[in-house]
Formats: structure tokens, C-alpha cells, sequence
């Protein structure tokens, strides 16, 4: 089984984020495996092995193949061959003559991983298990915004958890697009959801940015994950978003599309 870019790039426009879904645990196939971390560097595999879990230890393996596998897509260079190096808040870029343009963003959870692609355009994406053990509510009540709290305390005491993790995915989306993870306070950053809309955003002044420059767009690529993605919109417009799943190396499922 090889793993080489296609002779074919895909397309990505400006105005298009792609989005690639995996489920990890459901890859058993030990020649995929193998395939997999043939792609990763050594500094990737030494990550891997220090997981003491064997199901962190494969989504780690498999999400950071997608990673490699799907920059190859766009652009003529082996996943092999891809090299990062991370920003102060350790925030990944491509290092390398090829494929500077291309943004990305890895993100991870108990069954599911995905990555977003997109063309000279800041992005950041998040995905949640939200039946996963732990505080929820609570969490919000010392790290989120009143307005936020507010909104979540008001709703119905079954479905306060499912909007907890629509507003942390989408907090997490926001902060990584901004390359500076959590050094950024959440409280001082407010998401207003409403149905059958796209989600809003509004600033405390402490922060230094505007709600127009941004766009957000959820997703439930299955009962029990939460997905978000931010990016900053492109002058003139919205961007488009594809949903997509795959199994890497293994063939791909048909595109979901949502378009903003």
C-alpha cells in the first residue's frame, strides 16, 4: 500500500474550506495502520508511543496521517515529506517552498477526528465528544461569558450540556483561527446562537477585534460529537464549507455540503 499526493490536485478555491472527518477506532485494518505511521516524522512517532492508552494512541497515529494525507491532496508533495514547525502557542505551520498557502487545523476527540484546509485564510476547528464523562455548566459558569451563561442556565436543564459543547466548540474554533490557543481569556468573547443561523460573535473591548472579519459554522457529524469552525472571512463574502468523511488511503464517502 503506497501513500503518494495525486497527480491531480484538488481544487480550493478562496471562497471553500474543506473539512475531512476520520473515526478513528473504526480503522482495524493493520495495513492502514502500518501505511500511517510510515507518514508520520520521528518526532510524531515518539508523541504517539508516550500515550499510555491504545485509543489515544491510534487516534493520534490516524489524525495526524489525515493531516499529511490531506495537505497532499492540494499540492505536489509526498505526506511523507511535509514538515512543522509550531508558533509560541504551539500552533503548527507548514515549513517549505510548496504549499505555503495552505492553512490547516487538526482537531480530535474520542471517535472522531477531522482537519480544515483552507487558502491563505486564518481557520481554526474543534470537535467534542459531548457524552464524554466530566463537569460541563460548571465549566461555563467560571470561564465563559454572562451572556453565555445567561443564555445556557435559562434552557431546560436536559439540554444545558448539548449547548455547553456548541459553545466550546465554538470558542475553541475562534481561539486556535487566532493562532493563540488558550491565552486568550473566554470570558471576554461572547457567541449568540440562534436558530437557523449562523452563529454570532461580539467583543469586549479588551480584545481588539471586530465581529464582521469573522465567520463561524457548526456541525453534528454524529449524535454524540459537536463540531465548529471559524474563519476569517474573505473580502467581498462568505466561504463556502465541505463536509467530508474518509477513511485515508482507504477510499472517500460522499461530500456533505453546507454552504454559508
Amino acid at each position: 500500500m503506497t501513500a503518494s499526493p495525486s497527480s491531480m490536485p484538488l481544487d480550493l478555491r478562496p471562497d471553500e474550506v474543506h473539512v475531512w472527518i476520520v473515526e478513528p477506532e473504526r480503522i482495524e485494518d493493520p495495513r492502514l495502520l502500518e501505511a500511517y505511521k510510515a507518514l508520520l516524522d520521528t518526532g510524531e512517532r515518539e508523541r504517539q508511543r508516550r500515550f499510555h492508552f491504545e485509543r489515544h494512541q491510534r487516534q493520534y497515529l490516524v489524525s495526524h496521517a489525515l493531516v499529511r494525507l490531506t495537505l497532499s491532496r492540494y499540492a505536489p508533495v509526498a505526506p511523507e515529506a511535509w514538515r512543522f514547525v509550531p508558533n509560541e502557542y504551539g500552533r503548527p505551520a507548514i515549513v517549505g517552498p510548496v504549499g505555503q498557502w495552505l492553512r490547516f487545523n487538526l482537531s480530535h476527540t474520542d471517535g472522531m477526528a477531522l482537519v480544515a484546509v483552507g487558502r491563505d485564510v486564518d481557520l481554526g476547528a474543534d470537535i467534542e465528544d459531548a457524552e464524554r464523562p466530566g463537569e460541563t455548566v460548571e465549566i461555563a459558569d467560571h470561564y465563559f461569558a454572562k451572556t453565555e451563561v445567561q443564555a445556557l442556565r435559562s434552557l431546560p436543564k436536559e439540554h444545558q450540556r448539548a449547548r455547553f459543547f456548541e459553545y466550546w466548540t465554538l470558542k475553541e474554533a475562534y481561539i486556535k483561527a487566532r493562532g493563540a490557543g488558550l491565552s486568550l481569556p473566554l470570558d471576554q468573547f461572547a457567541f449568540d446562537l440562534v436558530p437557523g443561523q449562523m452563529p454570532g460573535i461580539t467583543f469586549d473591548p479588551r480584545m481588539n477585534d471586530l465581529p464582521d472579519v469573522w465567520q463561524f459554522m457548526q456541525h453534528k457529524p454524529s449524535a454524540r460529537h459537536q463540531a465548529a469552525i471559524a474563519f476569517r472571512r474573505p473580502r467581498g463574502g462568505a466561504l463556502s464549507v465541505r463536509w467530508q468523511h474518509t477513511v485515508p488511503l482507504a477510499g472517500d464517502m460522499a461530500p456533505v455540503v453546507k454552504t454559508a
